[in-house]
């Protein structure tokens, strides 16, 4: 088992798309941690929707070892030990910055990765942040220069200035060729510190930065060992919990998990704590000793600093489309929350779709990767409603309400005021962009707070938004108007006043709860044409028309007809009188007449998920 000061933990930390799986399977490759004949791109991306997406979405620990022999280094020099390695690999969109936050509590070093074609980019600033709060040591790396469009000069001095350093401080290398991959992780060995505040003679204190569900073994969690050791057959306690559990099994991850005889402090590895109600297991709990949980333990035991819990921003109902899914649907989400802390669900029940959950998201690729995961990994198919914001009501006495979803905002007449979340947008783009990222930005009802710009040519913008304008559609708008370079970041306000109201849909005369949204009075009209057009281009024509209407408080402010399939009735009749074909036609006709009348439109459920994604 490694000594303290044969082990660093680090992390890579950077924009999406800067090339972090790439460098990490570099540092694989150096260290020979996965042999050559089993190697693979984004080797650290466990799932197939990480790899068909191009991004990370969950954080992956590995360990490797390095042998290295620093003689140049008199602060390492004789130390010809094999290093211990432990990088975790995070993921870079806005919407899992909660990944990266829990990361930085685990490691003592960070590689903060630029990429040289597109400098410092919003989710940069937003890591580069996190880090500091952790107060971690962080390495900075521009990579992709090898690239034809490599402006690497120019990035070095934004990084510089951004930093506060020299330029000679910041590394240069090229993860998709290997160059400079060598030196990097020698720099690491040098610059991060060794976990030195950990102490294995402490009683057992272990942080859970992450977790997974087996049924044979219970909760799997990934911890840092902060103090003393665990091995299998231990009694353990959670203290937050305050549930205990017998270790199954203790490991590394390699990025297999690979059981080992136990694991000590400053490391990071796995246990099999034995637990099987995935409730008592959460992300941020301390794990320590069973016998200091005793009333009359002989140390007191301090619980770690855990997580500051987060709020979802963004809300959708999910409901299953076979209605004896539910129960699997239920177990599900139990496992993916156990996989990941930012995800919160609760029971609700709708007219027309029985039992289903509200599901809490950071934003909306999160909601998309979580419906996704539910269909890949354990064959759900799901109706999904629109994703809305937490709204704020406040009624005529006085009394606050919190709206979680649109079919539960009280009638109109009972409100006195409305309020909704407010976030700080950034947005930083390339200086020659600003004029068509200006015009983006003025379809979102906000106001702008400051421009600055980062080196020679590239302007960061803040600007005050309601959250419910960027939640789907705007990043993809923002990344239309500059060919890809500009990007952005977010973070929570408060609540202002605002002039919302509620807009149903109605279909065929019956509202449907799944298509109602919370918009602003003066865009009720165009958002209500938008949706009923595009129900009217994807629904499937009825043996009846169909109409399509927009209402608030019981007002339509937009229609659309679906013309009803067509039967040539008179098709079989070859000659004789007209009369026979007319009396086929108006048979036809009363038909129709009744069917719309009586007839229940049943809307496929891709039509619900076209909706959502559109």
């Amino acid at each position: 088992m490694a000594d303290l000061n044969n082990i660093r933990n680090f992390s890579i930390i950077a924009h999406i798309d800067h090339g972090k799986s790439t460098l990490a399977d570099r540092f694989l490759e150096l260290t020979g941690t996965v042999p050559q004949n089993k190697m693979k791109e984004q080797f650290l991306d466990m799932m197939d929707l990480e790899r068909e997406k191009g991004i990370t979405i969950k954080m992956q620990p590995v360990r490797m070892s390095y042998t290295f022999r620093p003689e140049a280094d008199q602060s390492l020099a004789g130390n010809s030990a094999p290093y211990t390695l432990n990088l975790i690999d995070t993921p870079g969109h806005v919407d899992f910055s909660y990944e990266v936050s829990r990361s930085m509590a685990a490691v003592e070093g960070a590689i903060l990765l630029v990429d040289a074609t597109k400098g410092i980019q919003a989710q940069t600033l937003a890591n580069l942040d996190l880090a500091r709060k952790q107060n971690i040591t962080i390495i900075p790396v521009i990579n992709k220069i090898d690239s034809p469009l490599a402006k690497v000069e120019e990035t070095k001095l934004e990084l510089a200035d951004l930093l506060k350093i020299s330029q000679e401080d910041i590394l240069s290398i090229s993860a998709k060729k290997g160059m400079g991959v060598k030196e990097l992780l020698e720099t690491v060995i040098r610059k991060i510190p060794p976990p030195l505040q950990s102490d294995v003679n402490k009683p057992l204190r272990a942080l859970i930065f992450d977790s997974k569900y087996d049924s044979f073994k219970g909760v799997f969690v990934y911890v840092k060992i902060v103090d003393g050791t665990v091995k299998v057959d231990d009694k353990i306690f959670l203290m937050q919990a305050e549930a205990e559990g017998k270790v199954k099994e203790v490991g590394f991850l390699k990025p297999e998990m690979t059981p080992c005889q136990e694991l000590k402090a400053g490391e990071i590895g796995y246990i099999a704590t034995g637990v099987k109600d995935i409730d008592k297991v959460r992300v941020g709990e301390t794990i320590t000793g069973f016998e200091f949980s005793l009333p009359n333990a002989p140390v007191k035991v301090e619980p770690l600093h855990g997580y500051k819990e987060v709020s979802p921003m963004v809300f959708a109902s999910v409901y299953p489309e076979n209605p004896d899914d539910f129960e699997n649907l239920k177990f599900s989400l139990s496992k993916l929350k156990l996989n990941d802390a930012s995800f919160i669900f609760e029971l609700e029940k709708k007219e027309g779709l029985g039992r289903g959950f509200r599901c809490g998201f950071l934003g909306s690729l999160h909601a998309e990767i979580i419906c996704e995961r539910l269909f890949r990994e354990f064959g759900l198919k799901l109706v999904i409603s629109t994703p809305s914001v937490v709204y704020k009501i406040i009624k005529n006495d006085d009394k606050e309400l919190l709206i979680f979803s649109p079919s539960d905002w009280p009638e109109s007449t009972t409100i006195k005021e409305t309020d909704e979340p407010w976030v700080m947008l950034e947005v930083m783009t390339p200086s020659n962009y600003v004029g068509q990222v200006f015009e983006v930005l003025e379809t979102l009802e906000g106001r702008q707070i400051t421009s600055d710009y980062i080196g020679k040519d590239k302007v960061i913008l803040k600007y005050e938004v309601p959250l419910r304008k960027i939640i789907a559609g705007f990043y993809d708008s923002l990344k239309g108007a500059t060919q890809g370079y500009a990007s952005m970041n977010y973070a929570l306000m408060g609540y202002r006043k605002g002039d919302l109201v509620k807009l149903d849909i109605l279909v065929a005369g019956a509202k449907e709860d799944v298509f109602t949204k919370i918009v602003s009075g003066k865009e009720a009209e165009r958002e209500g044409r938008k949706i009923i057009l595009k129900l009217k281009e994807i629904m499937p024509p009825q043996l009846f028309a169909v109409s399509l209407q927009a209402v608030i408080s019981g007002k339509i402010i937009a229609r659309e007809n679906i013309s009803s399939r067509g039967k040539d009735v008179i098709a079989p009749l070859y000659g004789g009188d007209y009369s026979r074909k007319k009396k086929l036609l108006e048979k036809q006709k009363k038909g129709k007449k009744e069917l719309k009348a009586k007839g229940q439109v049943r809307i496929p459920s891709d039509v619900y998920l076209k909706i959502f994604r559109a």
